[in-house]
């Protein structure tokens, strides 16, 4: 009895095995790649053990890469997942389930980045029976903690697969994340749930003209500033404001450039009416699916510059500390902070939201709130907001993460 009490305990006792996933093949690859780092760093490893796996801007997975662990926002190069010469191919075979996670030798790496044949499902020599010893299981796992922000890995493209694989994992469903990702669709669910959003347009970068932007924008009456934004993508990458022009001919020449430049990262191109309030953010957490979000004291990052022309792009969020700082809770009256809290928490359940998300709204003079976007799978660099709206909240970034992965494991 004692001997199988013992093992028992040993069991209870064992660490759960996390694969995290960075990096990815989205815009947003470098800051999947410091918010992996800070996640890392702040990982509870008497409770869990990670296999952190990289995925390059090419789409490769790895094992074995640069230790994300080190990797800093410190002004200089951003950091990006890239094959080393221990690194090892990835391979994800679904019928496998949690045992389905397996790495191959580093020379089939070295195929793949000069075009040889034989990389991918390939390099298992399926042919050939007597080479199936090139790949190594990376051992049962528990849960995937999947940090990639963007598409392919924000989108419900990888939870779709975790799905099929029968594989538990941290944050929102393909559902979720598919509808968040697509700022447009973002706006129709939200709607029609009876949450208010900014006014706007959507137009495909692949097909248009100045002259029916132009168009639809005046059909629309929105009013001047506007902001050009990709519909599917995050970190501020393709943004422009645009401002209203002496005449029709220059108005028509910033909206094109403006969808040109958003249209570098997505056909789909929203142009939204520039609302007059302060952007506040709130983080929600709900650890297990189907339970009540919590919801953080909200927060405001606050621009230092006195430039009246500057909105929080991807310098001011990234590369530039003295840009602007956050400030949790924001300056508001209680009142209005609680109904921010409530709209994101509304938000959550109506896109049907797990595990995490930042819900960003925009909170006007006379106190209505709306809602910009929600962010499934928010930063968790070091300035981000999410963990720091929790941290003021009362959870800190070690908890938070404990919290997250353990609502998956029950």
């Amino acid at each position: 009895m004692l001997k199988a009490a013992a093992v028992l305990q040993r069991m209870v006792m064992a660490k759960k095995r996390i694969v995290v996933l960075y990096g990815g093949r989205a815009d947003e690859h470098s800051i999947s790649c410091i918010s992996t780092a800070g996640v890392l760093n702040a990982l509870d490893t008497e409770r869990f053990e990670p296999i952190p796996v990289g995925i390059t801007k090419d789409g490769t997975w790895i094992v074995n890469g640069e230790d994300p662990r080190g990797w800093a926002l410190d002004g200089g190069e951003l950091p990006t997942v890239k094959v080393t010469s221990e690194s090892r191919p990835v391979l994800i075979d679904p019928s496998r389930g949690k045992d389905g996670f397996f790495a191959g030798e580093p020379e089939h790496l070295s195929g793949a980045q000069s075009g040889d044949a034989g990389f991918g499902t390939g390099f298992v020599s399926l042919n050939d029976p007597e080479e199936h010893h090139v790949l190594t299981s990376l051992g049962h796992v528990d849960a995937v903690l999947p940090v990639l922000h963007g598409p392919y890995g924000e989108d419900g493209t990888v939870q779709g697969l975790l799905e099929m694989m029968g594989v538990p994992y941290v944050g929102c469903g393909v559902f979720a994340s598919a509808a968040c990702m697509d700022k447009h669709y973002t706006k129709i669910v939200l709607n029609a749930a009876g949450i208010p959003t900014a006014p706007g347009i959507m137009v495909d970068a692949r097909n248009f003209t100045a002259a029916d932007v132009l168009a639809q924008v005046e059909a629309a009456d929105l009013a001047y500033p506007l902001f050009v934004k990709p519909s599917r993508a995050g970190s501020s990458f393709g943004v422009t404001k645009v401002e209203q022009a002496e005449d029709s001919e220059t108005q028509q020449d910033l909206l094109a450039a403006a969808v040109a430049t958003a249209g570098e990262h997505d056909w789909k191109v929203l142009i939204e009416q520039g609302i007059d309030g302060r952007e506040v953010e709130c983080a929600v957490l709900c650890p297990k699916a189907g339970e009540e979000p919590e919801a953080s004291w909200p927060g405001e990052i606050v621009l230092d510059h006195q430039d009246d022309d500057q909105f929080y792009d991807f310098d001011s969020k990234y590369m530039d500390a003295s840009a602007s700082h956050v400030e949790v809770p924001a300056n508001l009256p209680v009142s209005v902070l609680e109904d921010v809290r409530d709209v994101a928490r509304r938000a959550f359940k109506a896109v049907d939201g797990a595990g995490l998300s930042r819900v960003d709204t925009f909170v006007t003079a006379d106190g209505t709130v709306m809602v910009n976007e929600i962010n499934t799978m928010p930063g968790f660099t070091p300035i981000s907001m999410y963990p720091k709206a929790w941290e003021a909240t009362g959870v800190n970034y070690t908890e938070l993460i404990t919290r997250l992965i353990e609502g998956v494991l029950r």
